[in-house]
């Protein structure tokens, strides 16, 4: 899939389920493998990303199961029991791989190498080298503090009290993770509160973690036991669908099973304040994690300043809240969101050359955007390589006075490889090529 052609529609309806969340898909290949024992694992995101991750663990002796659509089972190995890969760990273009990654070898007896696509190796991996050189461990890189990682084995690691300079929960995670080896406490200050899975799943896999706060904090030198693990479905990916549906008129759907942790339902909050119709419905927790079915329906939207502290936690759904600001009616300012310029792309220019392209008044600044809603015209975007992008550009065409263009949508599959099929099944008015 090079290219996605999207037209104005009358309306969308259903009621689904989108893929599983990719953050928590992740960890529970991580962590499943560093149990002891056998973890079950439902709703499994086959996604790029995800798969690379599940691919590192195999090549470092972890046998894993494919038992069929999004189920796992993985034969732990604990903490210890990983082996040194033949080859170099390519996480293709995934910086949560990455990241997370780095913190867990740091404090293997083996050298390692973590390398990835083109993309991929211009991010920055300072912000978990810098942190973890402070613990003990030896990270080479590239003189831009770029991948490929270098990770030399056998280092003894020390806890440390650690002040993020940013919000990350990728830096967080890798920390965290790296502190399961290191001799002492780790600690960890986040300026923001940011998605907290790491430390729900590591309680969850029976280790103990201390939060207060905005500060986490673990002891090295416990173990982890297997579980079973229900992955929600992602709201990053519901998120296109909540915006979808407020912008287009004559529109209700319901998305289920959607984790709703309070550290990622930043979007929500978001589009309320913009005066969204949006309903939290059979509530529950499954794992350790909230779950529901949201319900949205078309509303008018409202232009309005993003409180900075919904930032952090909206993060990775800014490219579509920024179609919801072009379609809303007045101003809309967000601030705060500089880690959005070194994401797969930077999201905040590649948004507003898009929207420019498509006649919207859309300024982008160093930390975030304005955008005046108004008319959105059809024309031709680049996605820049990045699956975010490329959706968010699919739904600014359900509505716009034409149709939308968007170029390299191949990297749409490294989170929801199903979206045209879906969106298409909902009534998005959709030609993949």
């Amino acid at each position: 899939m090079n290219t996605i052609l999207s037209s104005p529609t009358q309306g969308l309806s259903g009621k689904f389920r989108v893929p599983g969340d990719k953050s928590i898909s992740h960890r529970a290949v991580m962590l499943g493998s560093l149990a002891e024992g056998v973890t079950e694992v439902t709703g499994f995101l086959e996604a790029e990303d995800a798969l690379a991750t599940l691919a590192c663990f195999q090549a470092m002796g972890v046998k894993i199961d494919r038992l069929s659509e999004g189920r796992l089972r993985i034969y732990g190995v604990g903490l210890h029991g990983l082996k040194a890969s033949e080859n170099a760990l390519y996480v293709g273009n995934s910086g949560t791989s990455m990241r997370l990654l780095s913190g867990i070898l740091a404090g293997q007896p083996f050298d390692s190498v973590l390398t990835g696509d083109n993309s991929l190796t211009k991010r920055p991996m300072r912000r978990v080298i810098d942190p973890l050189t402070l613990m003990g461990a030896v990270v080479n890189s590239s003189d831009k503090g770029t991948s490929p990682l270098e990770i030399k084995g056998g280092q003894s690691l020390e806890g440390i009290q650690y002040q993020m300079p940013m919000g990350s929960a990728q830096v967080k995670s890798c920390l965290l993770l790296a502190g399961l080896y290191a001799n002492g406490t780790t600690e960890i200050s986040e300026p923001a509160v940011t998605r907290d899975h790491t430390e729900r799943m590591l309680r969850g896999f029976g280790y103990a973690v201390k939060t207060e706060g905005n500060v986490v904090s673990l002891r090295g030198g416990g173990k982890l036991e297997a579980m079973s693990i229900d992955v929600p479905a992602d709201i990053s990916s519901a998120a296109f669908f909540l915006v979808a549906a407020s912008i287009t008129p004559n529109s209700d759907i319901t998305l289920e099973h959607v984790g709703v942790n309070r550290t990622r339902t930043g979007v929500i909050d978001i589009l309320l304040k913009m005066g969204a119709d949006i309903q939290l419905q059979n509530e529950r927790t499954v794992g350790g994690e909230k779950v529901a079915d949201i319900r949205v329906r078309s509303s008018q939207l409202n232009g309005i300043d993003v409180p900075e502290n919904l930032v952090a936690l909206a993060i990775d759904e800014f490219p579509v809240i920024f179609i919801a600001a072009a379609y809303a009616k007045g101003k809309t300012r967000v601030t705060g969101a500089e880690e959005l310029r070194v994401k797969e792309s930077d999201r905040i220019q590649a948004m507003a050359d898009g929207l420019q392209r498509l006649g919207v008044d859309a300024q982008a600044t160093i930390d975030g955007m304005i955008i005046n809603g108004g008319p959105v015209y059809g024309g031709e975007v680049e996605s820049v390589d990045d699956h975010r992008i490329a959706m968010a550009f699919a739904v600014a065409g359900l509505q716009a006075e034409g149709v939308i263009k968007i170029n390299n949508c191949e990297n749409v599959g490294t989170s929801f490889p199903n979206f045209v099929a879906l969106a298409s099944q909902c009534g998005f008015n959709l030609n993949a090529k």
